[in-house]
Protein backbone atom coordinates (compact mmCIF):
# COMPACT_ATOMS: atom_id res chain seq x y z
CA UNK A 1 0.00 0.00 0.00
CA UNK A 2 2.68 2.10 0.68
CA UNK A 3 4.18 2.02 -2.91
CA UNK A 4 0.44 2.72 -4.13
CA UNK A 5 1.03 6.20 -2.16
CA UNK A 6 4.12 6.81 -3.17
CA UNK A 7 4.10 6.28 -6.66
CA UNK A 8 0.59 8.77 -6.68
CA UNK A 9 2.69 11.31 -4.46
CA UNK A 10 5.50 11.15 -7.74
CA UNK A 11 3.08 11.13 -10.13
CA UNK A 12 1.21 14.46 -8.50
CA UNK A 13 4.76 15.93 -8.04
CA UNK A 14 5.65 15.28 -11.74
CA UNK A 15 2.32 16.83 -12.35
CA UNK A 16 3.45 20.04 -10.52
CA UNK A 17 6.77 20.33 -12.22
CA UNK A 18 5.30 20.48 -15.28
CA UNK A 19 2.56 22.93 -15.10
CA UNK A 20 5.28 25.01 -13.38
CA UNK A 21 7.91 24.64 -15.95
CA UNK A 22 5.65 24.91 -19.16
CA UNK A 23 2.86 26.68 -20.05
CA UNK A 24 1.81 24.24 -23.01
CA UNK A 25 1.71 21.59 -20.42
CA UNK A 26 -0.31 23.57 -18.08
CA UNK A 27 -3.13 23.80 -20.05
CA UNK A 28 -2.82 20.35 -21.57
CA UNK A 29 -2.92 19.20 -18.27
CA UNK A 30 -6.25 21.33 -17.41
CA UNK A 31 -8.64 19.39 -20.07
CA UNK A 32 -6.53 16.16 -19.75
CA UNK A 33 -6.78 15.86 -16.03
CA UNK A 34 -4.60 13.94 -13.03
CA UNK A 35 -2.23 11.22 -14.70
CA UNK A 36 -3.30 7.62 -14.81
CA UNK A 37 -0.19 5.77 -16.35
CA UNK A 38 -0.36 2.60 -15.02
CA UNK A 39 2.45 -0.18 -14.91
CA UNK A 40 2.31 -3.58 -16.35
CA UNK A 41 3.19 -5.72 -13.34
CA UNK A 42 3.95 -8.70 -15.58
CA UNK A 43 7.45 -8.10 -17.45
CA UNK A 44 7.78 -10.73 -19.73
CA UNK A 45 3.96 -10.31 -20.72
CA UNK A 46 4.46 -6.61 -21.07
CA UNK A 47 7.35 -7.34 -23.56
CA UNK A 48 5.27 -9.91 -25.25
CA UNK A 49 2.93 -7.57 -26.03
CA UNK A 50 5.15 -4.88 -27.54
CA UNK A 51 6.10 -7.20 -29.90
CA UNK A 52 2.39 -8.14 -30.81
CA UNK A 53 1.55 -4.98 -30.99
CA UNK A 54 4.38 -4.07 -33.42
CA UNK A 55 3.06 -2.20 -36.97
CA UNK A 56 -0.72 -3.86 -36.51
CA UNK A 57 -3.57 -1.41 -35.30
CA UNK A 58 -4.71 -1.77 -31.34
CA UNK A 59 -7.86 -3.91 -32.32
CA UNK A 60 -6.21 -6.19 -34.12
CA UNK A 61 -3.03 -6.72 -31.61
CA UNK A 62 -5.96 -7.33 -28.68
CA UNK A 63 -7.24 -9.78 -30.82
CA UNK A 64 -4.14 -11.28 -31.29
CA UNK A 65 -2.85 -11.14 -27.53
CA UNK A 66 -6.75 -13.15 -26.54
CA UNK A 67 -5.66 -15.60 -28.75
CA UNK A 68 -2.05 -16.05 -27.59
CA UNK A 69 -3.46 -16.08 -23.76
CA UNK A 70 -6.47 -18.79 -25.14
CA UNK A 71 -3.53 -21.19 -26.54
CA UNK A 72 -1.55 -21.08 -23.50
CA UNK A 73 -4.01 -21.50 -21.40
CA UNK A 74 -5.63 -24.35 -23.34
CA UNK A 75 -1.98 -25.87 -23.38
CA UNK A 76 -0.86 -25.43 -19.80
CA UNK A 77 -4.54 -24.67 -17.71
CA UNK A 78 -3.17 -21.31 -16.95
CA UNK A 79 -3.65 -17.43 -18.56
CA UNK A 80 -0.80 -16.26 -17.56
CA UNK A 81 2.11 -16.13 -20.71
CA UNK A 82 5.09 -17.61 -19.40
CA UNK A 83 8.83 -18.14 -21.47
CA UNK A 84 8.49 -21.60 -20.61
CA UNK A 85 4.73 -21.60 -21.47
CA UNK A 86 6.21 -20.24 -24.89
CA UNK A 87 8.58 -22.29 -25.33
CA UNK A 88 6.03 -25.28 -25.20
CA UNK A 89 4.00 -23.76 -27.73
CA UNK A 90 6.67 -23.10 -30.92
CA UNK A 91 6.23 -21.12 -33.69
CA UNK A 92 3.38 -22.97 -35.44
CA UNK A 93 0.82 -22.38 -32.64
CA UNK A 94 2.03 -18.64 -32.35
CA UNK A 95 1.32 -18.57 -36.10
CA UNK A 96 -2.19 -19.51 -35.67
CA UNK A 97 -3.11 -17.07 -33.12
CA UNK A 98 -2.16 -14.20 -35.58
CA UNK A 99 1.41 -13.79 -34.86
CA UNK A 100 3.41 -13.33 -38.29
CA UNK A 101 6.68 -15.97 -38.46
CA UNK A 102 8.91 -13.05 -37.62
CA UNK A 103 7.20 -11.89 -34.17
CA UNK A 104 6.72 -15.75 -33.26
CA UNK A 105 10.32 -16.08 -33.69
CA UNK A 106 11.04 -12.87 -32.11
CA UNK A 107 8.45 -14.00 -29.07
CA UNK A 108 10.51 -16.91 -28.75
CA UNK A 109 14.19 -15.45 -28.61
CA UNK A 110 12.97 -13.48 -25.89
CA UNK A 111 11.60 -16.47 -24.10
CA UNK A 112 14.34 -18.44 -24.39
CA UNK A 113 16.47 -15.73 -23.14
CA UNK A 114 14.48 -15.07 -20.09
CA UNK A 115 13.87 -18.72 -19.33
CA UNK A 116 17.96 -19.14 -20.02
CA UNK A 117 18.74 -16.16 -17.47
CA UNK A 118 20.26 -14.05 -19.88
CA UNK A 119 17.95 -11.66 -19.36
CA UNK A 120 16.98 -11.66 -15.75
CA UNK A 121 13.59 -9.51 -15.75
CA UNK A 122 12.99 -10.08 -12.01
CA UNK A 123 16.18 -7.83 -10.98
CA UNK A 124 16.47 -5.78 -14.34
CA UNK A 125 15.05 -2.90 -12.64
CA UNK A 126 18.26 -2.31 -9.94
CA UNK A 127 20.00 -1.20 -13.54
CA UNK A 128 20.13 2.11 -15.32
CA UNK A 129 17.79 2.93 -18.15
CA UNK A 130 20.58 3.12 -20.99
CA UNK A 131 21.74 -0.60 -19.00
CA UNK A 132 18.35 -2.06 -19.46
CA UNK A 133 17.95 -0.64 -22.77
CA UNK A 134 21.30 -2.18 -23.80
CA UNK A 135 20.29 -5.59 -22.23
CA UNK A 136 16.88 -5.72 -24.09
CA UNK A 137 17.67 -5.02 -27.46
CA UNK A 138 19.62 -7.85 -27.71
CA UNK A 139 16.46 -9.63 -28.28
CA UNK A 140 15.77 -10.39 -31.74
CA UNK A 141 12.57 -7.53 -32.52
CA UNK A 142 12.88 -5.65 -29.47
CA UNK A 143 14.38 -2.34 -30.41
CA UNK A 144 15.11 1.12 -28.61
CA UNK A 145 11.67 2.16 -28.64
CA UNK A 146 10.18 -1.20 -27.08
CA UNK A 147 12.38 -1.38 -24.18
CA UNK A 148 11.38 2.71 -23.28
CA UNK A 149 7.75 1.45 -23.52
CA UNK A 150 9.09 -1.48 -21.01
CA UNK A 151 10.96 1.53 -18.78
CA UNK A 152 8.18 3.37 -18.64
CA UNK A 153 4.79 1.20 -18.00
CA UNK A 154 6.56 -1.43 -16.76
CA UNK A 155 9.39 -0.52 -14.22
CA UNK A 156 7.38 2.62 -14.21
CA UNK A 157 10.29 5.00 -14.98
CA UNK A 158 9.35 8.51 -14.72
CA UNK A 159 11.85 10.38 -17.05
CA UNK A 160 11.87 8.60 -19.94
CA UNK A 161 11.34 10.65 -23.51
CA UNK A 162 10.80 7.96 -26.48
CA UNK A 163 11.27 10.56 -29.10
CA UNK A 164 11.13 7.45 -31.80
CA UNK A 165 7.01 7.68 -31.03
CA UNK A 166 4.98 8.77 -33.29
CA UNK A 167 2.28 9.23 -31.19
CA UNK A 168 4.79 11.62 -28.66
CA UNK A 169 6.06 13.54 -32.05
CA UNK A 170 2.24 14.16 -33.29
CA UNK A 171 1.44 15.16 -29.93
CA UNK A 172 3.78 17.85 -29.48
CA UNK A 173 3.38 18.74 -33.53
CA UNK A 174 -0.16 19.24 -32.25
CA UNK A 175 0.35 21.17 -29.02
CA UNK A 176 3.26 23.21 -29.69
CA UNK A 177 1.62 24.35 -33.29
CA UNK A 178 5.22 22.78 -35.02
CA UNK A 179 5.83 22.07 -38.62
CA UNK A 180 6.20 18.38 -39.27
CA UNK A 181 9.80 19.49 -40.40
CA UNK A 182 10.11 19.73 -36.69
CA UNK A 183 14.15 17.50 -35.75
CA UNK A 184 14.49 15.45 -32.78
CA UNK A 185 16.87 17.90 -31.32
CA UNK A 186 13.60 20.11 -31.68
CA UNK A 187 11.71 17.79 -29.77
CA UNK A 188 14.29 17.22 -26.99
CA UNK A 189 14.67 20.70 -26.61
CA UNK A 190 11.09 20.69 -25.66
CA UNK A 191 10.94 18.19 -23.58
CA UNK A 192 14.49 19.23 -21.55
CA UNK A 193 11.90 21.36 -18.96
CA UNK A 194 10.13 18.42 -18.00
CA UNK A 195 13.41 16.41 -16.57
CA UNK A 196 12.83 14.78 -14.54
CA UNK A 197 9.19 13.67 -15.65
CA UNK A 198 10.16 13.26 -19.11
CA UNK A 199 7.84 10.14 -19.22
CA UNK A 200 4.39 12.02 -17.89
CA UNK A 201 5.36 15.01 -19.95
CA UNK A 202 5.16 12.29 -22.87
CA UNK A 203 2.30 10.54 -21.56
CA UNK A 204 0.07 14.07 -21.46
CA UNK A 205 1.24 14.60 -25.08
CA UNK A 206 -0.56 10.95 -25.81
CA UNK A 207 -3.61 11.82 -24.27
CA UNK A 208 -3.40 15.47 -25.47
CA UNK A 209 -3.23 14.03 -29.60
CA UNK A 210 -7.04 12.29 -28.66
CA UNK A 211 -8.52 15.15 -26.55
CA UNK A 212 -10.29 18.33 -28.65
CA UNK A 213 -8.23 20.96 -27.15
CA UNK A 214 -9.06 24.52 -28.79
CA UNK A 215 -6.23 26.06 -31.12
CA UNK A 216 -5.75 29.00 -28.12
CA UNK A 217 -5.25 26.73 -25.78
CA UNK A 218 -2.35 24.63 -27.63
CA UNK A 219 -0.39 28.14 -28.09
CA UNK A 220 2.32 28.93 -25.62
Amino acid sequence: MANVRTRSERLKQAVRHLRKVDPVMRQVIGHVGPCTLKCERDRFWMLVRSIISQQISTAAARTVRDRVIALVESDSGSKRVTPACLLGLGVEPLRSAGCSQRKAEYMLDLADKVESGEILLSTIGRFSDEEIIGSLIRVRGIGRWTAEMFLMFSLGRLNVFPVDDLGVRNGILKLYCLEKSTSHAEFRAIAEPWNPYASIGSWYCWRGLETDIPPSTSMS
